[in-house]
């Protein structure tokens, strides 16, 4: 059963309202895409809108649909390479100039959560908020010591629309999971689940102050990233040191300052790889709301760490594969490339491998040697995510937030300079860290930490031997459970069809009587057609 009805009704009448069909050319579109501009124009709301093509109401009905449509409109912020200049302008104003929330309630979140008068925390407190976002606005204000902070507060009842929100996408994917192969090889509904406790987590500030100290650590006197030191922090209020910067679009005010966009931009594809391979926990939000560059001394600009709520890390297998496989791109080597994929797993057995490296070759094989002005990351990904249908591969779901960061670095560098070559860049990065990894001696002294624990283990050997047969003489048992479940499953989705069929015909044919019929027989028509879907969809 479709999950929040009135959720799902509520998102149908805003793009209604704010006529969002009216914003994309329907004969560029797929045909399964225009259905969904007809759906739209189909509801109520839409008849009585008066707005025609109108990009400055975009922002506004994104920021009525909630947290997560705002999330997904500043990743398509960063891809002007994809979006109209007049659409993208608003979507701009999604990373940090969204609609803020009254300053009292904000002051008032504040005294609960820190237990104390705003006025005995703050020596000044700015009531105009100096930014805000989906999950947060921020305040400036000093302290009394003199010391100039930023006060980041959550909206308030914003988790329960997150959840519910949630709720429907997971239907979704389960949805595409039980129809499209491409679906359940990318592992749709735990990609999912994962993003969900990432924006859960970005509801928790201490999450946040926790992981801002963590990067503050990894850069320690680095010339190349400041990080700003946390004060105070609670779930809903965090108190941090204030650092003034230019914001990572503001070219104009780079080239004003005569600083080097193309050192700027290696500079910070170095922090990337950087916090990839050296300390395994990158920032996974790096739209242009959150990246500032610090111009006290334009001949040595810093980077300056902001908004750690999303953070990713992978496994210690994972990111070894990802840094060979990136190497093996670099020297044009997709035999090599394709091995390395063998080996971690993703490849199922019986696959025509030397296939798998022309479709590689033909698809990754543009990438390298190539400027940032003429990557395409999206559209590359999109290409191996077609490779992975095709051929069955597994994909790692833990891989899909450094996908999306690499989207985001790849539209922040071609902004930035679109000549850098970040396969240049790329290279010793990741030779040095191969090297690191694979040395004898560490690898040896990894091996003698992990002894005591390895002759412990050998104890319980026997009875993991007699656990493991036990299984294998039960396996047969559960299988054939497991096929009885699937064949009743078929059978009901087939039962499921064929209904959802006929009362899909039913209100066609209403709708087709109604397009041709006059308006007060049309009317009735399609209030007749809309309460059958509504009933079918809540049965």
């Amino acid at each position: 059963m479709v999950p929040h009805v009135s959720r799902l009704l509520e998102l149908w009448r805003i793009a209604a309202h704010y006529r969002l069909d009216t914003l994309f050319p329907a004969e560029e579109l797929p045909t399964k895409a225009r259905h969904a501009l007809n759906l739209i124009r189909l509801h109520p709301a839409a008849w009585s809108s008066r707005e025609r093509k109108n990009p400055f109401k975009l922002k506004e009905a994104i920021e009525d649909m909630g947290p997560l449509a705002i999330k997904m409109g500043q990743l398509l912020s960063t891809r002007r390479d994809l979006i109209p200049p007049e659409i993208l302008a608003q979507l701009v104003l999604l990373q940090d100039q969204v609609k803020p929330f009254d300053t009292q309630i904000a002051k008032q979140r504040i005294q609960n959560a820190l237990k104390a008068d705003v006025n005995t925390l703050f020596a000044r407190f700015d009531e105009q908020p100096l930014a805000a976002a989906s999950i947060a606005q921020v305040h400036t204000a000093a302290l009394f010591d003199g010391r100039e902070v930023v006060v980041k507060v959550t909206r308030p009842d914003i988790r329960s629309q997150i959840l519910q929100d949630f709720e429907i996408i997971t239907w979704l994917g389960q949805w595409l999971e039980s129809r499209i192969e491409a679906a359940r090889a990318l592992h749709l509904t735990e990609i999912i689940q994962d993003y969900r406790q990432i924006i859960l987590n970005e509801l928790d500030l201490t999450l946040e102050a926790d992981n801002t100290r963590r990067m503050r650590h990894n850069f320690t006197g680095s010339s190349m990233m400041y990080v700003p030191e946390v004060y105070m922090d609670t779930t809903d209020v965090m108190v941090a040191e204030r650092i003034t910067g230019v914001p990572i679009s503001d070219t104009a005010t780079f080239d004003r300052l005569g600083m080097d966009r193309a050192q700027l931009a290696e500079k910070g594809l170095t922090i990337f790889f950087t916090q990839v391979f050296r300390d395994n926990f990158f920032h996974a939000d790096m739209h242009p709301g959150n990246v500032f560059v610090e111009t006290l001394n334009p001949s040595n600009p810093r980077f300056i760490g902001l908004d750690c709520a999303i953070m990713g890390e992978l496994s210690k297998s994972d990111q070894m594969t990802v840094a060979r496989m990136l190497l093996a791109v670099t020297n044009s080597n997709f035999m090599q490339l394709i091995q390395i994929v063998h080996q971690a797993g993703w490849i199922p057995p019986g696959t025509d491998q030397d296939a798998l490296a022309r479709e590689m070759r033909r698809t990754v094989g543009p990438m390298v040697s190539k400027p940032m002005d003429q990557l395409d990351f999206a559209g590359i990904l999109l290409q191996v995510m077609d490779i992975a249908r095709r051929f069955r591969l597994e994909i790692p779901p833990q891989l899909m937030l450094l996908l999306k960061t690499l989207v985001h670095v790849e539209g922040l560098g071609t902004d930035l300079y679109p000549q850098l070559d970040i396969w240049k860049l790329a290279k010793p990065i990741l030779t040095e860290w191969v090297k690191a990894e694979m040395n004898p001696v560490k690898n040896m002294k990894a091996l003698g930490q992990q002894i005591p624990d390895l002759l412990l283990g050998a104890h319980d050997l026997p009875t993991l031997m007699i656990d493991s047969l036990n299984g294998l003489k039960n396996q047969s048992a559960w299988q054939d459970r497991q096929v009885r479940e699937i064949l009743q499953l078929r059978l009901q989705m087939e039962q499921q069809q064929k209904r959802s069929w006929i009362f899909g015909s039913m209100i066609a044919i209403l709708l087709s009587i109604a397009v041709i019929a006059p308006w007060y027989f049309s009317a009735p028509l399609i209030v007749l057609a809309t309460l059958i879907a509504l009933w079918r969809v809540t049965k």
